[in-house]
């Protein structure tokens, strides 16, 4: 199987296949509305405006399994997004990203890159101390963590690195560009 083989639910009941962004560069992430890593969606739109052009393309995944940070419908999810952060990258529907109903998309990018830790710093730190409270056995899963945990796919479709949502987003960012 190949990231192509694997699709995802748009609002309106849509599969949108990834096969429709063969040969992009591609950043999938797990998103919420109301999460201390919300703001990252402003550079992930600043990266989006300023590397669509070049091939990069985003796969925006509303999450609601991490402490409820994502209430509403996906219309309320979108309008936020607009309004908030003039987002204009596709958002998909509210899906599962761990667990049974996990979408089978996100069992693949799992699969390939697995959690590697938080990193250093107080975001760490904290992420650290929280998940030990909910899963003890946390750091030896490959199971999302949290919200705005980000994948990126070259443009030969490889799930080459995955960042936790402590990740700077600069770093993301230059890691993108890398591969434009």
């Amino acid at each position: 199987m190949s990231i192509y083989d694997y699709s995802v639910p748009t609002p309106k009941g849509e599969e949108i296949s990834l096969r429709d962004y063969e040969g992009k560069v591609i950043l999938i992430v797990n998103t919420a509305t109301g999460c201390g890593f919300t703001p990252h969606y402003k550079p992930i739109e600043q990266m989006y405006e300023d590397l669509h052009d070049k091939g990069f393309e985003v796969i925006d995944v509303p999450c609601n399994q991490f402490a409820g940070q994502t209430p509403g419908t996906d219309e309320e999810v979108h309008e936020f997004c607009r309004l908030k952060y003039h987002t204009q990258f596709p958002q998909m529907k509210k899906s599962d990203v761990n667990g049974e109903n996990a979408l089978p998309l996100f069992k693949f990018l799992k699969s390939q890159k697995g959690f590697e830790g938080f990193g250093k710093g107080p975001k760490a730190l904290a992420m650290n101390a929280m998940l030990k409270k909910i899963d003890s056995d946390y750091q030896n899963n490959p199971e999302i963590k949290w919200n705005f945990t980000k994948f990126v796919v070259d443009r030969q479709g490889n799930v080459v690195k995955r960042f936790e949502p402590t990740a700077e987003m600069k770093e993301v960012r230059a890691f993108v560009e890398s591969l434009i």
